[in-house]
Order: structure tokens, then C-alpha cells, then sequence
């Protein structure tokens, strides 16, 4: 796997009001920290970062999920994120490349490309970005693939 590389137009942000006992959430730089867990094989440290009852993947109505594709399922909670790191773990990545990393109030995005080979031997390429809300404990409360899904779709087959 290429070493991480990020470009991160961190910025600092307030989550609501701050109180004198508060700090001030760094979406962009926790964004960077889980990126970077995942580089080193981390789990736990990212299901660490996430809320009790973190939603994963969640979505009113997604192609990729009404065809299947495991790894884009809804889930929810730290088990529920969990299991989508079983399934991702299974892959083998010649690319994880982070190329930005934006924070705003409450949220990051990630801009990402990837390069995996699925257990299967297909090989899944493609540029997508991962939408991170967080609450004002710095936890993570929903995480998103915005991404090719008729990609993720031909690869789940």
C-alpha cells in the first residue's frame, strides 16, 4: 500500500457554542487521524472515534445497497462499523491515497482513490469522497461513501 499522503486543509471549527471548558473540534485534522489509523491496520482506534450509535452508510435510497454490494450496506453502531472493516479488510489495497482532507462545522470530506483487489481477484479502482459528521463531543455520528456505484456494483458480482 502507498505510504499516506495527505494534503489537509484542516480548519479549525466550533461545534455549537464553546463554552471556557470547551475545545473547539478539528473535523479535518480527526478525519486525518482516522485515515491514518486505517493505513496502519488500526480498527480499533477508529471505532474508538465513533459515536455508540455512529450511522454508516446511510441513505434513503442507494443503488449500491438495493444490489447488494456488502462493504456500501447501511449500519449502525461501533459493531455495525465493525463488520464494514471485516469486509474492507478482506481487500487488498495497492492504493489508499487520501488526497485532501476539508473541515467545516461539524464535518469533514475526504477526497480519496483507491485501487483494491477483492477476494474474488477483481480489482476495484475508483475516486471517491467519504462525508464525516461529528457532534460535539468530536464523535463520529455518520459516515459516507460518495463514490461510483456502478463500480462498486460490477465488483460485488
Amino acid at each position: 500500500m502507498e505510504s499516506l499522503e495527505i494534503r489537509a486543509v484542516a480548519c479549525r471549527v466550533l461545534v455549537g457554542e464553546v463554552t471556557m471548558n470547551q475545545t473547539p473540534i478539528d473535523c479535518a485534522g480527526a478525519l486525518t487521524e482516522m485515515y491514518a489509523a486505517f493505513q496502519r491496520g488500526d480498527i480499533p482506534a477508529i471505532l474508538e472515534m465513533l459515536d455508540d450509535n455512529v450511522e454508516w452508510e446511510s441513505w434513503a435510497d442507494n443503488y449500491a445497497q438495493r444490489t447488494h454490494v456488502p462493504w456500501l450496506a447501511p449500519r449502525k453502531g461501533k459493531q455495525g462499523a465493525a463488520d464494514f472493516f471485516a469486509i474492507v479488510g478482506a481487500m487488498k489495497f495497492h492504493t489508499f491515497r487520501v488526497i485532501a482532507v476539508l473541515g467545516g462545522p461539524g464535518q469533514a470530506a475526504g477526497e480519496v482513490e483507491i485501487d483494491a483487489e477483492l477476494s474474488g481477484g477483481k480489482r476495484l479502482r475508483d475516486q471517491e469522497l467519504h462525508l464525516v459528521n461529528f457532534n460535539e463531543a468530536g464523535k463520529v455520528v455518520r459516515f459516507r461513501h460518495y463514490l461510483d456505484t456502478a463500480k462498486h456494483i460490477v465488483a460485488a458480482k
